[in-house]
């Protein structure tokens, strides 16, 4: 081999080092580039870093801000019949000092204060008697359902106690303080566990049902998180609509065993183990879709990225539209971005690794009638917001108080929370409720 032969190898091996390390280093600045409002990446995990939200699905309006003309407000209210009347009397003038207690009183105006009492802890003592027949049978009256002990907590402490704890996720020592500084009462942490036992037991056959109601539902919502059990991962997954919710946990993220005779379309953000769902129709989360636009738009500044985010965002405003014209334009804007990143080639050398936009453009193609459900099908969102917001609750648990000691915990502040969540979504008083399933 000749000098000049050997120069041009070396040079053919370094310009191919040069494609594979330009390749790696868009990679990486790609990577650098992602956050939480461009990709799947979890605000938790940046910090101080994260991105002012600058960006929203919704259109802009074009009405001021603050409340609209013909909304009604909430401001307080005088009631008709208030708990405590005051009078506040004029004994004598304030310009001569003569008495004016036998004066006519000519106008009287009242205002109203609203307060909370003082709280307190009412003891009810139960007295059971006992008498003797004329026949020589000795009777004795029974106690009342809650008065299981000679001291025993009522069904209010059960009820707000579960509330602090499942609602919003205060940890068993700051409730203990809670009745402390509130109530002078100490309230063991045996106790607050057992209260939401109780509370889990009482609620169980009111889930169950709820989960045969939802998966037969037109549209219900899917969705998944993992979280900590005795140091280890588990799976939270829910199972909810506009007015019900419905959580179970699972130490697989695969085990779909529940969701067996489900029914209707299921919104969920394409994780691929949801369409192995037999009889049922998929909607996918365009709020998804969105974020990889806008990292290939901020990063890749792929044009077909800037088209498909468009006309998305405008049939999300639009509602209602010429389907065939919308789909016409849907399949124009995918060929040219497919046409674009074929004309690009391998991302590298010997390997068929496709780049972040390709991958997303062959998924929505492939998957173009799940995309666009939320346009054929009535009751079918845009997004996924529902479920993610029903199963956002549990970071912000694990934020505030941390993970489960134990399974039978966890799956009891499960199935607590489902019965909150779809008492609050149907407008009912939890507290009022939860004293009731415990009555």
């Amino acid at each position: 081999m000749t000098e000049i032969e050997l120069l041009k190898e070396i040079i053919s091996r370094q310009a191919e080092e040069i494609l594979l390390l330009k390749a790696r280093i868009a990679e990486l600045e790609r990577r650098l580039g992602l956050n939480s409002t461009n990709s799947s990446k979890p605000p938790a995990a940046e910090g101080l870093a994260k991105p002012p939200r600058t960006q929203s699905t919704r259109s802009k309006s074009k009405k001021s801000s603050g409340g609209q003309p013909g909304h009604k407000g909430h401001t307080l209210e005088q009631v008709l019949v208030p708990d405590h009347v005051i009078v506040h009397d004029v004994s004598v003038c304030t310009v001569c000092g003569l008495s004016l207690e036998e004066h006519t009183v000519i106008h009287q105006s009242k205002r109203q204060v609203f307060d909370i009492p003082e709280p307190k802890i009412e003891v009810t003592e139960h007295h059971v008697l006992t008498k003797i027949c004329a026949c020589g049978h000795v009777n004795t009256a029974l106690f009342p359902k809650e008065a299981v002990a000679p001291a025993c907590y009522g069904k209010r402490i059960h009820g707000f106690s579960t509330y602090l704890s499942n609602q919003h996720f205060i940890p068993e020592d700051r409730i203990q303080s809670v009745f402390k500084d509130l109530f002078a009462l100490s309230v063991s942490t045996g106790s607050i566990a057992t209260f939401n036992a109780r509370l889990a037991n009482a609620v169980a056959p009111h889930q169950e049902q709820l989960l045969v109601d939802l998966k037969a539902s037109p549209v219900k919502h899917l969705d998944e998180t993992g979280f900590r059990i005795g140091g280890k991962t588990q799976w939270l997954h829910v199972i909810s609509t506009p007015s019900a919710t419905h959580y179970r946990v699972s130490p697989k993220r695969k085990d779909l065993e529940p969701l067996k005779g489900t029914s209707g379309v299921v919104v969920h953000d394409h994780w691929k183990s949801y369409f192995k769902l037999p009889d049922v129709q998929h909607s996918l989360c365009n709020a998804h879709h969105l974020r990889e636009l806008k990292a290939l738009m901020e990063i890749e500044k792929e044009r077909w990225a800037f088209q498909m985010d468009r006309l998305l965002r405008y049939l999300n405003r639009a509602g209602i539209v010429c389907f065939e014209r919308v789909s016409k334009i849907y399949d124009q804007i995918i060929q040219a971005g497919l046409v674009f990143h074929e004309s690009l080639g391998a991302l590298e050398s010997g390997k068929r690794k496709r780049r972040m936009g390709h991958n997303l453009l062959i998924r929505l193609r492939n998957f173009k009638e799940d995309v666009l459900r939320f346009l054929t099908t009535p009751g079918v969102p845009f997004t996924n917001n529902q479920a993610e917001q029903d199963v956002r609750m549990m970071k912000v648990k694990q934020k505030i108080s941390g993970g489960f000691r134990t399974t039978e915990g966890a799956h009891n502040f499960a199935t607590i929370r489902g019965f909150i969540s779809t008492m609050r979504k149907q407008n009912k008083n939890i507290l009022n409720e939860i004293a009731e399933q415990l009555a």
